[in-house]
């Protein structure tokens, strides 16, 4: 007992400098390959608690100024939020390290910079540890995303020409406009440092054992990644790192290949960034509510869950959103998972998604996950479906005990009845309906029919509320329709054709098809041409 009463005294009178913080409960996401080689990946969260004494928060070039007037209206956006972060990660002990590189002259005489230069330097200091690092061995079983090779400034020729007169009326280097860094970000003189060093970083995590290095400010694909104290040189020299995803940008100009908005950009870097560098992570779990999204960027979330091994949309879906959604929407996967016939990694997605495209093929998962599924249905919210969707949950025998089905997801969802199809060696021709009215329509030729890639499906009869927009036929058999609207009963639309083999994804009548319905069950403006899609 009296010991008890010693160790309870003890722990009463401990010095605060020498209290256990509380840990940094963390939800890293990270993407992995659903097999090696496959070129699918899973999208998975990780929670990690990270002892903040052994945590620090990089903050690279969030500079004061820049040469491209879109990138700095951008920071400005999110400079608030991330100071708010920031001050949150110093109060529960993470190390601090303000990094705006080329500005050291201007800190000359500030404590956080005097107390960075003045850091013995590590035993360890890794061989490269001063220089930028532009690939790390894991990236090469990727191909980099964007073309930046430009500059990656998106300013219109106007902007460019008010930009650099107000640049030069700041008396500022238009080359090299940056000063400082930005006055929005708290420094604290007594806590942190200042240095664009990678030695003396380097040194700093090292002298504080520090294991754990987030990384935030700009610009995402360049210094961000390749920097000396970059994620790519944490990553290679064994520290834990992650990017705060929502607290970054790009330099990424539209007008370069892949010629996606510059938000989609961001996008494809950061899965970049979890596919072969390190994970990622947002401010709201600093300091809560919901991550960061600039005000430009509308585009609701698409949750694609693909899990059949008949037509290979697990190949066909991610580059048509690419190239013909990821302007509109913010777009990720679910896959199914290879050593399993029952997972799909990532439904749990369906929480944040404000749009579902299924492509799955007979497929019960766990009752959890299919609750789920049910709960993103009677939200009411937009459900697209391809080919096999129409029976997407049902395998006609009763489940595995834990495993759960959706017998009449067909009719239930996309106002279907599939009940079989024809065989495969008799050759189906689509056409338009000539009479429907239907914005999913617009831009295609109605005049003109177009082979289906695969059999065609018997549905008839659909569904009462069921409204088909096209049609396809065998000769000699009933034309069985191939497209079609419905309104679910809990309020919900829903788009779903049975069309979606991968001869289809090579015909411009489809590919038109599938992206206006997606456009359409998102209540999305549909254009009649690509190019003013491009502008939505």
């Amino acid at each position: 007992m009296i010991c008890r009463l010693l160790l309870l005294t003890s722990l009463i009178l401990l010095p605060a400098s020498l209290s256990i913080a509380e840990p940094l409960k963390l939800q890293l996401r990270s993407q992995h390959e659903t097999s090696p080689g496959s070129g699918r990946f899973h999208r998975t969260i990780e929670e990690q608690n990270w002892n903040p004494e052994e945590t620090a928060l990089i903050l690279c070039d969030v500079w004061d100024s820049h040469t491209c007037w879109n990138a700095v209206k951008r920071l400005e956006q999110f400079v608030p939020r991330l100071n708010e972060t920031v001050n949150k990660a110093r109060a529960e002990g993470v190390t601090i390290i303000h990094a705006p590189s080329g500005c050291m002259d201007a800190y000359a005489d500030h404590p956080a910079r005097k107390r960075a230069a003045s850091q013995p330097k590590a035993d360890n200091l890794p061989e490269e540890i001063t220089k930028w690092c532009y690939q790390i061995p894991a990236e090469e079983a990727g191909q980099y995303p964007i073309d930046q090779t430009d500059g990656g400034n998106d300013d219109t020729p106007e902007e460019k020409k008010t930009w650099l007169a107000r640049l030069e009326a700041e008396q500022r280097n238009p080359k090299r406009p940056w000063q400082k860094q930005h006055p929005g970000i708290t420094i604290v003189a007594k806590h942190d440092f200042i240095s664009d060093k990678g030695d003396e970083v380097w040194s700093i995590l090292e002298d504080r054992g520090i294991k754990n290095v987030i990384v935030a400010g700009v610009h995402t694909n360049m210094c961000v990644l390749g920097r000396p104290f970059g994620l790519r040189q944490m990553v290679r020299n064994g520290k834990n790192a992650a990017l705060l995803r929502d607290m970054t940008d790009t330099m990424y100009n539209p007008a370069s290949a892949p010629y996606v908005c510059h938000f989609a950009g961001t996008d494809l870097i950061i899965s970049h960034i979890e596919k072969f560098v390190c994970p990622t992570i947002t401010s709201n779990q600093f300091i809560g509510g919901k991550p960061f999204r600039f005000e430009g960027d509308k585009r609701p979330d698409l949750l694609m869950v693909i899990a059949e091994d008949e037509y290979k949309t697990e190949e066909t879906l991610p580059p048509f959103a690419e190239k013909h959604l990821s302007d509109n929407f913010r777009v990720s996967f679910a896959f199914g998972t290879e050593e399993g016939p029952f997972e799909i990694k990532g439904i749990e997605q369906l929480a944040d998604a404000d749009i579902a495209l299924f492509s799955v093929r007979r497929k019960v998962i766990p009752k959890a996950d299919m609750q789920i599924v049910r709960d993103y249905v009677a939200s009411g919210k937009p459900i697209v479906g391809i080919r096999t969707a129409s029976h997407a949950f049902y395998i006609k025998q009763p489940p595995p005990e834990g495993y759960a089905d959706w017998e009449r997801w067909d009719q239930e969802i996309f106002g279907g009845n599939y009940h079989n199809h024809y065989k495969n060696d008799l050759k189906s021709t689509v056409r338009v309906d000539q009479d429907v009215k239907s914005p999913i329509l617009k831009g295609i030729d109605r005049s003109k029919t177009f082979p289906q890639g695969w059999s065609l499906y018997k549905v008839m009869p659909l569904e009462p509320g069921a409204t088909p927009l096209m049609y396809a036929e065998i000769e000699g058999y009933p034309e069985e329709p191939v497209a079609w609207t419905f309104k679910r009963a809990d309020g919900g639309r829903s788009f779903y054709t049975s069309l979606g083999n991968v001869d289809d994804f090579k015909h411009p009548t489809f590919i038109k098809l599938l992206k206006n319905g997606i456009h359409w069950a998102a209540g999305k403006k549909i254009e009649a041409d690509e190019k003013s899609a491009k502008a939505d």
